[in-house]
């Protein structure tokens, strides 16, 4: 049916960088395919709210960040290998979290930071930063 895969979570340290995936293999109803969808990416600490990391439109032209990440993550895709990455640099111990891959119909043009938005999720994958 849907599938979404993360992986490339691991600990890191202070001012290092991580490389996240999302592996899509997208089954949706009307036939809509991965390049069809607005893809994000969002993260959950213990204890807190999931919250909108990065978006980006189904043909890449459209992204949007949130600001505490601004300038540092870098959000991509390669629709032909049906796949979503997530560049992260000068990480920071505030940026631990588990970083969940999204998929949204509604945000396919125009990315939402709006958790009911999306349609389909992955498992989740673990970030560590230590200081």
């Amino acid at each position: 049916q849907v599938q979404l895969v993360e992986s490339g979570g691991g600990l890191v340290q202070a001012g290092g960088s991580l490389r996240v995936s999302c592996a899509d293999s997208l089954r949706a109803p009307s036939g809509r395919l991965f390049s069809e969808y607005g893809m994000a990416w969002f993260r959950q600490a213990p204890g807190k709210e999931r919250e909108f990391v990065a978006g980006i439109s189904w043909g890449g032209g459209n992204i949007y960040y949130c600001d505490s990440v601004k300038g540092r993550f870098t959000i991509s895709r390669d629709n032909a290998k049906n796949t979503v990455y997530l560049q992260m640099n000068s990480l920071k111990p505030e940026d631990t979290a588990v970083y969940y891959c999204a998929a949204s119909w509604y945000g396919r043009t125009l990315p939402t930071s709006k958790a009911d938005d999306y349609d389909y999720w992955g498992q989740g994958t673990q970030v560590t930063v230590s200081s």
